[in-house]
């Protein structure tokens, strides 16, 4: 294996093209600089320089071998670097697991793109999951962190509020609800909503169902759309209305027709969840990036 001492040496020496000045430049004495190249020359199997008394040159090999030489003592010198970066923890993965309804506010996308200027070196991968598959991915390691409606089950997982989200209604455009300026839950209730399937664990199905509860009002079900845009896609079909949160708005779906819920506890909760022991300079740093970006909100 190449000495990584006696390339430098090397390099320096090409660079120089005198032995006297790459010497000084090495901190070393010229006749040790002379020997290690005349090493470097007997393992690679070739010359590297053509020597005079007055003049050094790279032999046609010489040439060849350079950027091969830099090549190697470059990635050497990103390799020491990036070292140091993993030992204080701003570089390395970062696993961020979300629902569907989630990816779509503000808040997502600013703490995204906050997280991904301070840590360029930090590769973040985002996993879309069902709020009810969310905490135990955390608790396993499988994600780093998670952004669900759903409290975790378990002590592995501690969760942090970031907060409510207002409901919205969204109703089909030909609908008379879409002709008013605010609807309410008596009104949507003779409608079939529009909702996760069941097994799917969604932290907004159970907020709804909650929500109906503390209103005494039948929930009538309908159909099931396993992503937002899909239960979006129901309602300008005409297949019900849905309760969602108000950044679903910004998916302006031809037919839909998006209006405020006048209960005013017609909210989703937004919870942020790690694991409860096995915290990391990355994790604690992608909560600051999220608090900011609360505050500048």
């Amino acid at each position: 294996m190449l000495d990584l001492r006696k390339l430098r040496y090397f390099l320096t020496v090409a660079e120089e093209l005198h032995f006297g000045r790459a010497a000084i430049r090495l901190h070393l004495a010229q006749p040790p600089l002379t020997r290690q190249i005349s090493a470097l020359e007997s393992e690679l199997g070739f010359k590297l320089f053509d020597r005079t008394s007055r003049t050094v040159t790279l032999t046609a090999q010489g040439r060849s071998f350079l950027p091969y030489a830099r090549g190697v003592l470059e990635q050497v010198e990103l390799a020491q670097v990036i070292a140091g970066k993993l030992a204080a923890g701003t570089a390395g993965q970062l696993t961020l697991g979300y629902v569907s309804s989630i990816a779509l506010s503000d808040l997502f996308s600013q703490a995204i793109q906050a997280f991904a200027q301070r840590f360029p070196d930090v590769q973040l991968t985002l996993v879309e999951c069902a709020s009810g598959s969310l905490g135990a991915q955390v608790a396993d390691g499988r994600l780093d962190i998670g952004l669900s409606r759903l409290s975790p089950q378990g002590e592995e997982v501690q969760a942090l509020s970031l907060g409510e989200e207002r409901l919205v209604a969204a109703v089909s455009s030909d609908s008379a609800l879409a002709c008013q300026p605010s609807v309410n839950l008596a009104q949507l209730s003779a409608y079939p909503l529009i909702l996760f399937p069941a097994d799917y664990g969604s932290g907004l199905n159970t907020s709804i169902e909650q929500l109906y509860r503390r209103h005494g009002l039948p929930l009538r079900p309908g159909p099931t759309g396993r992503q937002i845009t899909s239960i979006i896609a129901l309602v300008a079909a005409g297949q019900g209305v849905a309760l969602v949160p108000e950044c679903t708005q910004s998916l302006m779906n031809k037919g839909v027709t998006y209006r405020p819920l006048v209960e005013r506890d017609a909210c989703a909760q937004l919870l942020v969840l790690t694991r409860t022991e096995t915290q990391s300079v990355l994790v604690d740093a992608f909560l600051a990036v999220i608090a900011r970006s609360l505050h500048i909100r």
